[in-house]
């Protein structure tokens, strides 16, 4: 705890003391220092949603409705907060910029548009039912208010870093998209839970929908650890790769879970309740 303390005796310039003064915040032994024994979780009984651009927006009232009917059933018996991806759109943006050789920042900037599009959508999919969209801005912490009084708040993955973007390791599409900005949110709010809404079953070793024929022969984990995960350094993932990485290093997120939505809508009940119908990756 720091304590005040006074510059040049009584009447000198007053301080706050504390163990952080005068450090540079770079040393690896001062920043373990600052681990918690217990973190702090804003919004621990808010479950939060991530409804897929490309795997279920795109595919329009067919995929969309019957999730949102499901949704209205479960609203009232737990804490939601429903999060947008992109999908198609995003990626023929991203494909025009990378062609004008735009930079990462520039591309996550024009990327994000269409998640806001897909949450405004559901929020008048949703309106009658007590649908609203809701910022990154003010709104988060009146989470526990907007579900207590039976509203369902809807807001936009792509996290907030636009021309604040981390170079790319691999050529220049944004790495923190809207899956990645699930994870920040819910872990940074302390979240019940994070459940991604897809439309396959959880995580393959590769892609079914490349396979063909041989989609039954590709191997599917159904609860793997994310270590294990990132030994296997498979080339194509289910949700975005720095969320491996993220949870390795979660103060609160202790695992996520991917769903088939688009085909058992009802297993989003199911895994709000705690099942596993998924994949489970974990720490």
């Amino acid at each position: 705890m720091g304590k005040l303390i006074r510059e040049d005796g009584d009447r000198g310039r007053l301080h706050i003391d504390t163990p952080l003064m005068g450090e540079s915040l770079v040393s690896k032994e001062l920043l373990k220092s600052t681990e918690s024994k217990e973190y702090f979780r804003m919004h621990p009984d808010v479950n939060i949603l991530k409804i897929g651009g490309q795997s279920i927006m795109d595919r329009g009232a067919r995929a969309i409705l019957p999730i949102l009917d499901e949704l209205i059933k479960v609203k009232d018996d737990h804490k939601l907060l429903l999060m947008t991806g992109g999908g198609t759109r995003a990626r023929h943006v991203y494909n025009i910029g990378v062609e004008l050789g735009m930079p990462t920042g520039v591309l996550s900037k024009l990327g994000d548009k269409v998640s806001w599009q897909n949450a405004e959508m559901l929020s008048v999919l949703l309106a009658k039912h007590g649908g609203v969209k809701i910022g990154h801005g003010d709104h988060l912490e009146q989470l526990n208010m907007y579900c207590k009084e039976g509203y369902l708040p809807i807001t936009f993955g792509i996290p907030p870093y636009g021309f604040f973007e981390h170079p790319a390791e691999h050529g220049s599409i944004p790495p923190h998209r809207t899956d990645c900005g699930a994870f920040l949110l819910a872990e940074n709010i302390g979240a019940k839970s994070l459940i991604y809404l897809k439309d396959e079953t959880g995580l393959f070793e590769k892609d079914p929908k490349k396979a063909g024929d041989k989609a039954g022969e590709i191997k599917f984990y159904d609860k793997i650890s994310v270590d294990d995960l990132i030994a296997l350094d498979l080339d194509d993932l289910i949700i975005e790769r720095p969320i491996l990485h993220m949870l390795k290093n979660a103060k609160c997120l202790k695992e996520l879970q991917i769903i088939d939505a688009l085909n058992k809508p009802e297993l989003i009940r199911k895994a709000l309740e705690g099942e596993h119908v998924g994949t489970i990756i974990h720490k």
